[in-house]
């Protein structure tokens, strides 16, 4: 049994994370700040710690728990947000991770330098974020990065500064380069998925009336899903339990080698367009809304979907739910969560 830290633990990824890690008999805590987690996601048997990763405190709960893993996946995840306020988002993205990395190393060395081999940080980055638009589809990890908002700057900055610790301090960290996320348990407010949006919405009973202008109308509960510009966007749609497996092979592959550069994509290669998740849900959920699409998003990339073959290789990982299976799951569930309500 390992104690293992999860930094977003009450947050979408990183609740289904701490329960599997439960289910398996480890010793979790969680560091969240509940500004977009909630509590109703906390596992029971995991230690809690309300603390924002930023805060100078971390460096006492690392004191006191001294974890063997750490699994980072408390970020500011909103691409938009980034582009709007980029200092905020390097503040939480860049120097938040730091000091999470800093104070790992702090309390995880075996000697006055090097890190004990046993322990491992895990960081969640992006994929779909980092390399901007390409035309190498599905990309793989080899193709240059150029991300094009403030967000994937920030992940592509600390996976730098996790290989430079690997080098100075013998650091034994993974990267994830997660594709677009969705699942249970994901928030269909501020930061959420399109996914989440559109189940969310089309759950909710609206009246709307179309004319030539676009959309008005009345919203009865939430508003009308609206697709940004013609849809045509295309996205790596990977499940949520697919990630969590990925990321606890990340563990089990054993400390990283001097010479690798432990960076692995997670998603499906697989692109499928806006337009295709507004109709696939369309159909699961029932409902009669229409098709309606709004102005597009300034610098909103176009295309991303991720080669897994580096991930299928090394940590013998591969997605084992199809879009269909996945979207029928996550749609359960928000009906659930609307009955409940």
């Amino acid at each position: 049994m390992s104690k293992i830290l999860v930094t977003g633990g009450a947050g979408f990824i990183g609740s289904h994370l701490t329960d599997k890690l439960i289910e398996k008999g480890h010793q979790v805590v969680v560091i969240d700040n509940l500004s977009t987690g909630k509590k109703e996601n906390l596992n029971p048997k995991a230690k809690f710690y309300e603390s924002d990763v930023c805060d100078s405190e971390i460096s006492q709960i690392f004191k006191k728990e001294k974890p063997d893993i750490v699994f980072h996946f408390a970020a500011q995840v909103d691409v938009r947000k980034s582009v709007g306020d980029p200092i905020s988002d390097a503040n939480i993205n860049i120097l938040g991770s730091l000091n999470l990395i800093k104070n790992f190393c702090k309390y995880s060395q075996h000697s006055h330098k090097f890190v004990d081999s046993h322990h491992i940080f895990v960081f969640a980055s992006s994929g779909g974020a980092i390399y901007g638009d390409t035309d190498v589809i599905p990309t793989p990890e080899t193709n240059p990065e150029n991300p094009e908002s403030p967000y994937g700057i920030a992940k592509l900055t600390i996976e730098k500064y996790l290989y430079f610790y690997q080098k100075t301090f013998g650091l034994n960290y993974t990267a994830l380069r997660l594709a677009n996320v969705y699942g249970p348990r994901q928030d269909s407010k501020g930061e959420g998925g399109v996914i989440a949006i559109f189940c969310d919405k089309m759950l909710a009973p609206y009246r709307n009336e179309v004319s030539g202008s676009g959309l008005k109308g009345l919203s009865l509960k939430g508003t009308v899903p609206i697709i940004n510009g013609n849809g045509e966007q295309s996205r790596d749609f990977v499940f949520v339990d697919d990630v969590v497996e990925a990321a606890l092979l990340a563990v089990s592959r054993g400390p990283s080698s001097a010479d690798s550069v432990p960076v692995y994509n997670i998603g499906t290669a697989k692109e499928t367009s806006i337009n295709e998740i507004f109709r696939k849900i369309k159909r699961l959920t029932n409902s009669n809304c229409q098709e309606i699409h709004g102005p597009a998003k300034l610098g909103e990339q176009k295309r991303s979907c991720l080669d897994f073959s580096k991930a299928k290789k090394e940590l013998n990982w591969q997605p084992k739910y199809n879009l269909q299976d996945g979207l029928k799951k996550t749609v359960e569930w928000f009906s659930r969560q609307k009955n409940e309500n």
